[in-house]
This record gives C-alpha cells, sequence and structure tokens, in this order.
C-alpha cells in the first residue's frame, strides 16, 4: 500500500485559519447564508463549478445546499460530506487556541459541529484540485442538519455518481467508524380540556394539563434498551394560575436502531396518550413524524472497508461503533448511497465548552486525504 502524503505545514495553517474563520461566521439552523457564500467562494477559488440548489423553499433555510464535483482520474466518484448549520450559539466567537485546544473565547458554543469537518473538507479538496485524485471526488454542504437532517433528506439524490459517500459529524476521537445509527420519530400530543374559573367552578372545567401529566407519568422514559431510547422534553399549556387549563402539548421524542422497535414504541405513547385523554374528558390529537431512518453497516460495506483502511494506512485503530444520535448519512443511505459517518475528533458538541484539538483536526485532514486515495483504489 503506498502511503498517501500527509497534509504539509502550510495546508495544515490554512486549515486553522478555514476553521477560525468558519466558525466565527455564525449559522445556525436555517440561517447559514454567510456561510454558504463563504464556502462557495473558497471552492471558486479553487476553479470549482459551485452549484446551490433550491431546498432552501423546503427545509426553510435561507441558503441551499453546495454541491461541487473534483474530477479525478478514472470513472468513479465518491462523496465527502458535511453540514454548514450549527445549533443556536448563545453568544458570539471568538476561536483562542490555548495549550494546543482550539476553544470559544466566550461562554458559547464554538460550531466545531460541524465546521470542524467543513473546512477538512475543503483542505482536501484545495488539495484534489490542485494536484489531482485517484477517482473523482464529490462535494457536499447541507443546510439544517440540526433540525432533522433537511437539506440532506430535501437534496436531489439524482445528481449524484458517487459510489459510496463519507460523513464527518461525530464528536469523539478519530478512529470510530459510526457503523448503527437510529430512526428517529418526534411525536407532539396536544390535549384539549374545557377551562373554567379555577376558584369559582373548576368542576366545569376539565384540566388539559392533568391529562398530560397522567400521559407522562405512566411512560418508561430514558434508555428502554441498548438500541432504544425515550424523552418527553417539552410541555407547555395553560392560560393563568386560576383557570382549568384547556389545552396542553407535550413533545417526545423516541429513538432505536431497530426500526420496527422504534415504531412499536410510537404506537404504544399514541395509546397512553389517548387512554389519557379518555380518561379525563380530554380531547386529543397526535402528530408523528420520522425525521430520519436508522441503519446497521456490515463491516464490509465498501464505505467502511474504505475507511478502516485509510485509518490503519495512518497508524490509527479502527474502530466500528453504534450511536444514538443521527447525521447526513441517516439520509444518504435512506437515498440508497452507502455512506460512513467517521469521527472527527471534536468534543462535547452543543455546549458552551465545546473544543476541538489541533491534532485532531490536522489528523482528519490526513484521514481525509487517505479515504479518497483508498476510495479511489
Amino acid at each position: 500500500m503506498s502511503a498517501v502524503p500527509r497534509a504539509t505545514q502550510a495546508e495544515r495553517e490554512r486549515l486553522l485559519a478555514d476553521f477560525t474563520r468558519l466558525c466565527e461566521i455564525e449559522s445556525p439552523s436555517g440561517h447559514e447564508r454567510l456561510v454558504a457564500d463563504a464556502v462557495s467562494a473558497d471552492l471558486r477559488e479553487m476553479g470549482l463549478q459551485v452549484d446551490e440548489d433550491d431546498t432552501g423553499r423546503l427545509t426553510g433555510s435561507d441558503a441551499g445546499n453546495l454541491f461541487a464535483r473534483v474530477p479525478g482520474a478514472g470513472e468513479s466518484s465518491m462523496l465527502l460530506c458535511a453540514h454548514l448549520d450549527t445549533v443556536p450559539l448563545g453568544g458570539p466567537v471568538e476561536v483562542v487556541r490555548d495549550d494546543g485546544v482550539l476553544r470559544n473565547r466566550h461562554e458559547a458554543v464554538l460550531g466545531a459541529d460541524n465546521k470542524a469537518a467543513v473546512a477538512t473538507v475543503l483542505g482536501a479538496a484545495r488539495r484534489l484540485a490542485r494536484e489531482g485524485g485517484p477517482t473523482g471526488v464529490e462535494l457536499l454542504f447541507t443546510t439544517v442538519e440540526e433540525d432533522g437532517l433537511r437539506g440532506a433528506k430535501a437534496f436531489d439524490r439524482s445528481r449524484l455518481r458517487s459510489d459510496m459517500g463519507f460523513v464527518f459529524d461525530h464528536a469523539s476521537p478519530v478512529g470510530e467508524l459510526i457503523v448503527a445509527a437510529p430512526t428517529y420519530q418526534r411525536v407532539e400530543a396536544r390535549f384539549r380540556g374545557l377551562a373554567a374559573h379555577a376558584g369559582i367552578r373548576p368542576e366545569g372545567g376539565r384540566s388539559a394539563i392533568a391529562a398530560a401529566a397522567r400521559f407522562v407519568s405512566g411512560l418508561e422514559l430514558g434508555r428502554l434498551d441498548d438500541e432504544t431510547t425515550t424523552n418527553a422534553g417539552r410541555i407547555r399549556g395553560g392560560s393563568a394560575a386560576n383557570v382549568v387549563p384547556e389545552h396542553c402539548v407535550v413533545e417526545l421524542e423516541a429513538r432505536s436502531i431497530d426500526h420496527e422497535r422504534a415504531g412499536q414504541v410510537v404506537a404504544g405513547m399514541v395509546d397512553a396518550a389517548t387512554a389519557a385523554a379518555s380518561d379525563l374528558d380530554c380531547d386529543l390529537e397526535t402528530t408523528v413524524e420520522e425525521l430520519f431512518r436508522g441503519y446497521r453497516l456490515r463491516r464490509t460495506a465498501p464505505p467502511v472497508e474504505a475507511a478502516t483502511l485509510a485509518l490503519e494506512s495512518l497508524g490509527i485503530e479502527a474502530r466500528p461503533v453504534a450511536t444514538g444520535g443521527g447525521s447526513d448519512a441517516n439520509a444518504l443511505i435512506a437515498a440508497g448511497l452507502p455512506t460512513v459517518n467517521v469521527a472527527n475528533g471534536t468534543e462535547r458538541s452543543h455546549q458552551p465548552d465545546e473544543s476541538v484539538t489541533v491534532d485532531a483536526l490536522e489528523t482528519m485532514l490526513d484521514v481525509t486525504l487517505a479515504i479518497v486515495e483508498e476510495a479511489g483504489r
């Protein structure tokens, strides 16, 4: 196996500069316009043609997904994917380097999820556009990943020529390969009772909050088994302390790597809500939305094999793992493209103390270049 040239010092410096610049461009889900413009400019600077689709009308974003191709040897092609959006940051971002660790100077989310991957993919694309590669590489930068993978799900899969895909969106040590991820279903239960004065005629009312409380208190929440979790994350209702509440809404979720199990759990939630509403003579409306479909990959799946060989070529042990979170890999696999999610070495995503080491960021550039090499063999 021939060694893939690792990133040069100049490439590593550019990677850190890109990461810093991108993190300091705010891009919460639905508001990716500024970072999409910055990434588009970078790709055009490489001599690539950039296409932005019109999926904003479907996702609610002010930007579309960005798509570009880097020519390579032969007819084959593979996909590198990262998402442009972040969770709400909670404050400004000023990236600082402290003893080899990149953090936000302020008490706010850094945005390394997924700006670390965006910077890494740009770094690999810049090398490939300049020097060529063993295979064609398609680049996809998606929007609204943090809200149900909406950008990736809206992307037109028929545009891809790739045989396999690679997503870099898991906050865990470099070397982990996400070979199983859950189906995620979201449930909204809307209870409707009857308002009444709580002090003068409470018996004339029917409490929607009491029905909701009975519903939630009877659920099994948290980890149900090794592959399945549930949560009741939000309850809102009522109008005033002296009014029997007419309305109450409960928002819940269920996740399971076993797709059928996720459906069974949600069906149980709906049945429990129906029973609670009936017991307290309230009306009920429920909405169930599948945000993404789960998957399992064999270790022999082409992207898993390519990523494994790439990691091993760099002296990094490949470690297949399962996760309870989703990524654009879920959407791409559901659309028919074998895809693996490669851990990117970031830490504590979505938290004010989110960080990534310089070493992890630089290693991921080497890993990405090695993956392209292996995918092109």
